[in-house]
């Protein structure tokens, strides 16, 4: 139920009740607050009668009795008073605040103030009350208890008068409580009447406004229809005209075809008067020329029988050609795999020589180099006296030189050097790969394979290790992972499964450093371990290598932290040794049996002479420069000491004395397969370091290593 609003109007002075109501309903129409405010206005009535004088001065014992103030429950008795105040209750009255009720003037107050009665004393023999020590007259006292007992009965019937205003006053507030709430109760019902109405009158228009919209709509979709059909119409009745135009032509096109045709007609009739004796002399050309025919398609025949006798001994002579073809492939590959054979059983270090074509850069000096001019820079674009007289088996390599004696006589001298392989400076990549396929392979098959490539500085040992940027000039690192993998691909349907990880690691100044590695270098200490399952070496990061892709980002990553710099033999000269090695391990599931197999591919650091690559003046290339020799030179002891074991029996190898000789310890100890490539410079300004190379890699091919081992365990 809403609230109602609060009902106020101005005082009306006639209305002796209306302050009271209009007091009682200001604040709420609640019943027991209308009680609680009755109340408290007959307090306010009480209060107002007991503010008059009543102070009287000490009388004797039993003279008048004190009238007793009117209770206040005698407010709230109703009365049988019946008169005008009644009857302006019977109708609506005005809520306004009643006035107090006026008390009468008739007696005028007394001005004097009176004295409060003294304490009761025990009654004299003359019955009077006296304060001691004052004699007080006779006739004074009774002239004031004729007056006290007046204003008694004055101040009586005031009372009596409020008491029957106010019982008068309370039955009107009673009536005008029953009419105002009789209201009260009126306009609520009017109020839930009109909040109904109001709420069916918006339910109602709710309805209509739905209507209102489903109307909207389905007018919207009929003037869409309506709209969509006239758009159909039209465009059905432009199609017809376009039909119709289109009859149009085709008729005037049919008109103007037909006529042509008649022309035609006509034309052709003529003409086929004049052909009609054209055609006996034709018929007589044709019977000559069928006669022709007969006789050419005889030599045809002939011509025939000829070519198909000379297509089948094509034929045959290039199914012979593919049948020798391939026995000479076989036949060179049992040869290859002969001699592969024979070397380890005579378990020499094979030994491939291959000398680099010449470069664009070394016809003219760098221009990076402020050195004087030396001998060898004046014949920087001399190509050295080398030749290959083996043309068959391409395993021999000449070497002249010339030189001028003291009395000023030319000297001529030649070298002749054979290797298990030579190769041109035409040589590709390919082919020096094939020749160590089967090498590569041995791996798969659980042996320990190691290829490393020795050389002066710019002789293309990087080159053939690693490559180039493309496919035919990938080198032998990248070329040998992938014959690996399809080894590995090939032994799946045998019930073979292989795992194959990879590290990168570089020898700097006798120092092991990771090529994989995040940190920078000399951070960790990377100790070199021999046991029986190999060689490893600590705290270096083995990646996992999934497919071959995986080893081309592996190589990118190691070659940006190679150490190199630049040397009078190259501008950018290896000064290290790196060593890529690829460990396998392949288990069979058909039969239970596991083989361990690892690649080492070395990329040494070039093996020029102090005073050949001019790092005399540089500290820290002097440095390079010294360490890197003195790794070779150990290499050449190991070499020379592991001849000498095999011609006078048991000798101490020195392999502690370098880093890179204790890495290879087993390579180089007859546990591998083990392949040097030689790389030498075409230029004759390096002819000296050359002929170094040269008796060097000789005295490894004429070394005996013993025979390698396949690593290969049964089921246990």
């Amino acid at each position: 139920m809403s609230r109602l609003p609060r009902l106020r109007s101005s005082p009306d002075p006639s209305d002796p009740l209306a302050p009271s109501i209009a007091t009682t309903l200001g604040f709420s129409m609640s019943t027991s607050t209308l009680g609680h405010k009755r109340k408290a206005d007959d307090n306010n009535l009480d209060a107002e009668a007991l503010d008059q004088p009543r102070k009287l001065p000490a009388i004797g014992n039993g003279a008048t009795a004190r009238p007793l103030a009117a209770s206040r429950s005698a407010l709230n008795r109703p009365t049988a008073t019946a008169g005008p105040a009644a009857k302006q209750l019977s109708g609506p009255q005005r809520l306004t605040r009643p006035e107090p009720p006026k008390l009468s003037t008739s007696v005028p107050r007394r001005t004097t103030r009176a004295t409060s009665a003294p304490p009761k004393q025990p009654a004299s023999s003359t019955g009077l009350l006296r304060p001691p020590g004052r004699v007080i007259s006779g006739s004074r006292v009774a002239s004031g208890n004729g007056l006290q007992t007046k204003e008694f009965r004055d101040l009586q019937n005031q009372v009596a008068s409020i008491e029957s205003t106010q019982l008068a006053n309370a039955e009107k507030l009673a009536q005008t409580m029953d009419a105002e709430r009789a209201k009260v109760a009126e306009l609520e019902a009017n109020h839930r009447a009109l909040s109904l109405e109001l709420a069916n009158a918006k339910s109602l228009e709710l309805d209509k406004r739905r209507e209102l919209v489903s109307a909207s709509d389905e007018i919207e979709k009929l003037r869409m229809k309506h709209a969509k059909e006239v758009m159909e119409l039209e465009m059905d009745v432009k199609s017809k005209a376009r039909e119709a135009r289109e009859l149009a032509d085709e008729l005037r096109l049919a008109k103007s075809d037909l006529e042509r045709e008649r022309d035609t007609v006509s034309n052709l009739k003529a003409t086929l008067s004049h052909q009609s004796t054209s055609h006996i002399t034709l018929n007589a050309q044709i019977n000559a020329l069928q006669a022709q025919k007969a006789a050419m398609q005889m030599q045809l025949d002939a011509v025939m029988t000829t070519s198909s006798d000379k297509t089948l001994e094509l034929e045959t002579a290039q199914r012979r050609i593919l049948d020798l073809e391939q026995d000479a492939r076989e036949s060179e590959m049992v040869r290859r795999k002969l001699h592969n054979m024979i070397q380890e059983l005579k378990g020499n270090i094979r030994v491939f020589c291959r000398v680099r074509p010449v470069l664009t850069s070394d016809l003219s000096p760098s221009s990076s180099f402020t050195h004087s001019p030396t001998p060898d820079d004046e014949e920087r674009g001399r190509e050295a006296d080398i030749s290959f007289p083996d043309k068959r088996d391409h395993k021999e390599i000449v070497v002249s030189s010339s030189s001028s004696s003291a009395m000023g006589s030319e000297r001529k001298e030649i070298y002749n050097f054979g290797f298990d392989r030579v190769f041109a400076p035409e040589s590709t990549q390919a082919e020096v790969f094939e020749e160590i396929s089967l090498l590569a392979q041995s791996c798969v098959d659980g042996y320990n394979v190691c290829i490393f490539a020795y050389g002066q500085t710019g002789s293309g040992k990087s080159f053939t290790m690693e490559g180039g940027s493309t496919e035919a000039t990938t080198g032998m690192i990248p070329r040998a992972v992938n014959q690996v993998f399809h080894a590995a691909d090939d032994l799946k349907s045998k019930g073979w499964e292989y795992k194959m990880d990879g590290q990168f690691l570089e020898i700097y100044n006798e120092t092991i450093n990771d090529l994989l590695g995040k940190g920078e270098f000399d951070k960790k200490k990377h100790e070199i371990k021999h046991d029986k399952s190999g060689t490893r070496v600590t705290d270096v990061n083995v990646m996992p290598l999934p497919s071959p892709a995986s080893v081309t980002s592996l190589l990118r990553v190691a070659n940006s932290r190679r150490t190199v710099a630049a040397t009078l033999m190259n501008e950018r000269s290896s000064r290290s040794h790196s060593v890529f090695t690829l460990r396998i391990s392949g288990t069979n599931t058909h039969t239970g049996e596991s083989c361990e197999g690892s690649l080492n591919l070395v990329d040494l650091a070039g093996s020029e002479r102090l005073n050949s690559s001019g790092a005399a003046g540089d500290k820290d290339r002097l440095k390079e420069t010294q360490n890197i020799n003195k790794s070779l030179s150990a290499l050449g002891d190991v070499i020379a000491a592991l001849g000498e074991k095999g011609e006078k029996g048991e000798k101490h190898i020195p392999y502690r004395n370098s880093k890179l000789t204790y890495l290879l310890q087993n390579s180089l100890s007859g546990n591998s397969k083990t392949l040097m490539i030689l790389n030498l410079s075409p230029l004759a300004a390096h002819l000296n370091e050359s002929l170094c190379s040269l008796r060097f890699a000789t005295k490894v091919n004429n070394t005996m290593i013993g025979t390698a081992r396949k690593q290969i365990r049964g089921s246990s």
